[in-house]
């Protein structure tokens, strides 16, 4: 099954025999990895896509030059240039914190602190996780 959402209405990014893929939103309705993705050209939200339907489909994505670890159970999509912060709960799914352009070699911490706090919310909201 593949379907693809793309919107304010669902937080339902991708979803695949693996994992869904979801944008996170926080207690307002805001989702700033949403707001980063729909301000970016045609080609970087292709690129976009090709790493998180890989991901919901087969499960994984082997080359680190396109999706990492980056400690603390947060990962990073790296779409060139962007990156997009997430992390994996129970029930298959991966939910999508953050996105940004990577002007530096490291991540930036910042970046990193919004997705763990995304996430430290994500998980009080959702008890079940």
């Amino acid at each position: 099954m593949v379907l693809l959402i793309v919107d304010r209405q669902n937080c339902v990014v991708y979803i695949g025999k693996c994992f869904t893929i979801e944008w996170f939103y926080d207690s307002n309705g805001y989702s700033q990895a949403f707001e980063y993705f729909e301000s970016t050209n045609q080609s970087q939200k292709r690129k976009f896509f090709i790493l998180v339907k890989r991901i919901a489909e087969f499960g994984k994505i082997m080359d680190i030059t396109k999706f990492r670890n980056e400690g603390d159970e947060i990962y990073a999509f790296k779409p060139k240039p962007d990156r997009y912060l997430c992390f994996f709960i129970k029930g298959k799914k991966i939910i999508i914190t953050n996105g940004f352009c990577k002007r530096t070699d490291k991540l930036p911490q910042t970046e990193k602190d919004k997705s763990l706090k995304a996430k430290e919310f994500y998980n009080s909201e959702n008890k079940e996780v």
